[in-house]
C-alpha cells in the first residue's frame, strides 16, 4: 500500500495528458502556435514549436500534417474574430456617427492585440496573398457599407463611376489604416500609444465624418474622384 501511494501521484500528470481529447490537444497545439509566430513570424520551425508543447514532431503532425495546414488554421483563428460586421453599421435608427464610434472601438479592441498585428504583418510579408481573403471581407462587410451609409446620411448621390467609387474607398482605407497604425506603433516599432485607445478612436471617426463627405461630393462635381 505505501508503494501505491507513493508512484500514484507521480504517474497522474502523464495520464492526464494523454487523456486530452484530440480537439483539446489541437487546440492546445493551436494557441502555442500563434505565441510562437507571433514572436518568430511564419519562418518559426515547428520542431521549435513541439518543444515549447512538450511533444514531439511526429505527434504534432498527427494533429496538423503540415506547417501550411498549422498556420491555415493559426490564421482563422487569430482574424475571424470579427465584431458583428454588419448589423450595427447599417441600423438607421442610430446616427451614423456612434454607430461608427462603436464599430471602430470593437473593432479596435481586436486588431490591436500583438499576435493580430505581427501575424498580419508577417503573413504580408512573407505568405503572398494569404491576408486577401481578411481584406477582400473588410472590403466587402465593412468598407462598403459605410460609404453607402455616409451617401445616405449626407444626402450623396452614388458614384458615377467606379473611379469615384475608388476614390471614395481610399477615404474609408485612411480612417482604417490610421486605427491600425496604433497597433503598429505599440507592436512593431516598441512605442508608446494613449492610454485612452476608445477616445482616440472616436476622434478619428469624427474627424472622417467631418471631411469626407464634402470630398464625396466634390468628387460629384469633378466626376473621376480627383482633387
Amino acid at each position: 500500500m505505501p508503494k501505491t501511494q507513493a508512484t500514484s501521484p507521480e504517474k497522474a500528470p502523464a495520464t492526464i495528458t494523454r487523456r486530452l481529447s484530440a480537439e483539446d490537444r489541437r487546440s492546445q497545439i493551436v494557441e502555442k502556435a500563434i505565441q510562437h509566430f507571433t514572436r518568430h513570424g511564419f519562418g518559426g520551425s515547428t520542431r521549435e514549436l513541439a518543444r515549447e508543447l512538450g511533444v514531439t514532431q511526429p505527434l504534432l503532425y498527427r494533429y496538423f500534417p503540415s506547417k501550411e495546414a498549422l498556420i491555415d488554421r493559426v490564421y482563422d483563428e487569430v482574424f475571424d474574430k470579427s465584431p458583428a460586421w454588419e448589423g450595427g453599421l447599417t441600423d438607421r435608427s442610430v446616427p451614423l456617427n456612434e454607430r461608427l464610434r462603436r464599430f471602430y472601438v470593437a473593432y479596435a479592441g481586436i486588431i490591436l492585440r500583438e499576435e493580430w498585428i505581427r501575424i498580419f504583418i508577417f503573413a504580408g510579408l512573407t505568405k503572398e496573398g494569404i491576408n486577401n481573403r481578411y481584406l477582400n471581407k473588410l472590403h466587402a462587410r465593412v468598407f462598403v457599407p459605410v460609404l453607402k451609409e455616409v451617401r445616405h446620411s449626407y444626402g450623396i448621390s452614388e458614384p458615377g463611376s467606379n473611379d469615384v467609387l475608388d476614390a471614395e474607398v481610399e477615404l474609408v482605407w485612411g480612417l482604417h489604416a490610421s486605427i491600425f497604425y496604433l497597433g503598429v506603433r505599440k507592436w512593431i516599432y516598441g512605442l508608446k500609444i494613449p492610454k485612452d485607445v476608445d477616445a482616440v478612436i472616436r476622434a478619428k471617426v469624427d474627424t472622417f465624418l467631418a471631411g469626407a463627405p464634402a470630398v464625396m461630393q466634390g468628387m460629384r462635381k469633378d466626376g473621376a474622384g480627383k482633387q
